[in-house]
């Protein structure tokens, strides 16, 4: 019966939780329009432009007085244009950035710019006087009226939904009546039954013991059972199948290779060429993250990771210039063979054309990387059964060469098949 009282209880307070929220909806709809144009710049200005100060594009406040709102219209919607069109001041711009022109962003209407023009101009007040945003932010919501019809509908819903919650209690309370007359009835039958099933289970451990050929055919299970456990435990020992340690810095390579479609060699470029794929300096991810800050994720500041891999190569964002204190990434490896084991990765990329897939899984899917295959002897061999041999390289080229040397009598070195290769002797 409590169980039936909460239940009912958080179903009206689920109720007047809805209807006040509801109402809270309805009066703040008119404000939402005023939000399209900050809405719009959070989502597509911010990873170039501030308001109080320079990024890859200039600083905005006092844009409205520097330029008029037509000219803005048209420079923000295709600034490659206005500049084609000889305007002065759009060349003088263009000039000044280096003749990087800005995005054009064509899809939005005037209107929808001239919201973030207000928007630029709403951010500029509030940084010369914080009162000044929240008294127009005052005056939006007093101008908007809510509509009477609606509010007292809500509240003639409000009137009947605690209507039907008394109705409600006073039910509950009568069934509680009900139920704490026949408990002790209840309590009674519940305790013959726990009764019957303790003497029930006392009769047939009675009767197990007194079989013993029963009782020796379960210990033998039994036996079986945990060397079958202790043999696997052992197998499986050095074996680490899902192993996904924490990384100093989040990259997820679901969004690099999987969404960006970025090659696992851009990266990893000692895979088609040497024994190690190779970890990538962080000025490697400098190439692309020295503007690429994922700003629009975050209001308009640079991500917290990509703010590690600044740090790493000492970079000041605001200046553009590297300092002299870098710092390497530790990363953990994922990855590792005993030492015993040697693998090649360019034997099998390069001349083998195996995809990093087959050994790694689908890493294009992976947010975070983890072990996907068990690396064990076992595996390694099943692969080597079942993988077709790709004989039109120029390995296989040599010894061909080198074995008609050998039919005609001719000396053969070792290099010739491949001798001098670094990783022949330098594990």
């Amino acid at each position: 019966m409590r169980n039936i009282s909460s239940v009912l209880g958080r179903f009206a307070k689920s109720i007047s939780v809805s209807l006040v929220l509801l109402f809270a909806v309805t009066m703040s709809s008119n404000a939402q329009d005023a939000k399209e144009g900050a809405a719009l710049f959070k989502a597509n200005c911010t990873a170039c432009h501030k308001v109080d100060r320079k990024m890859t594009g200039p600083a905005l406040a006092g844009m409205s007085e520097r330029h008029s709102e037509e000219w803005l219209v048209k420079w923000i919607k295709n600034s490659a244009a206005l500049i084609a069109s000889g305007d002065p001041v759009a060349n003088q711009i263009y000039e000044e950035y280096n003749k990087v022109a800005m995005p054009a962003f064509t899809q939005f209407s005037d209107d929808q710019i001239k919201g973030i023009i207000a928007y630029v101009k709403e951010e500029e007040a509030k940084a010369n006087d914080p009162n000044k945003g929240g008294a127009a932010a005052a005056g939006a919501a007093a101008s908007s009226d809510a509509n009477n019809l609606m509010i007292l509908g809500i509240a003639a819903v409000l009137v009947l939904a605690i209507g039907v919650i008394v109705i409600l209690s006073r039910v509950i309370k009568t069934l509680e009546k009900v139920i704490a007359n026949n408990a002790a009835a209840i309590e009674a039958a519940k305790a013959r039954n726990e009764a019957y099933e303790e003497s029930g289970k006392v009769k047939f451990a009675q009767k197990f013991l007194k079989n013993k050929k029963l009782v020796g055919f379960t210990a033998l299970m039994v036996v079986g059972l945990l060397a079958v456990l202790g043999w696997q435990t052992m197998w499986n020992v050095g074996v680490h199948t899902g192993y996904k340690p924490v990384q100093p810095i989040k990259f997820s390579h679901q969004i690099h290779a999987g969404v960006n479609q970025i090659e696992c060699q851009y990266c990893h470029g000692g895979a088609f060429k040497s024994k190690n794929a190779s970890i990538p300096s962080a000025n490697v991810c400098m190439n692309c993250h020295n503007t690429i800050t994922a700003a629009d994720h975050y209001d308009g500041e640079t991500s917290p990771e990509i703010q590690k891999i600044y740090r790493a190569v000492d970079w000041d964002p605001e200046t553009r210039t590297y300092g002299n204190n870098p710092r390497p990434i530790e990363w953990v490896r994922i990855h590792n063979l005993p030492d015993f084991a040697y693998f090649n990765h360019s034997q099998h990329v390069s001349v083998a054309g195996v995809e990093c897939q087959t050994c790694h899984g689908p890493i294009e899917t992976m947010e975070e990387v983890y072990q996907y295959s068990p690396l064990t002897m076992k595996w390694c061999v099943e692969c080597h059964k079942n993988t077709e041999v790709n004989a039109d390289n120029k390995y296989y080229d040599q010894l061909i060469a080198a074995h008609e040397k050998l039919k005609k009598g001719e000396k053969m070195t070792a290099a010739m098949i491949g001798g001098l290769e670094c990783g022949k002797c330098h594990y």
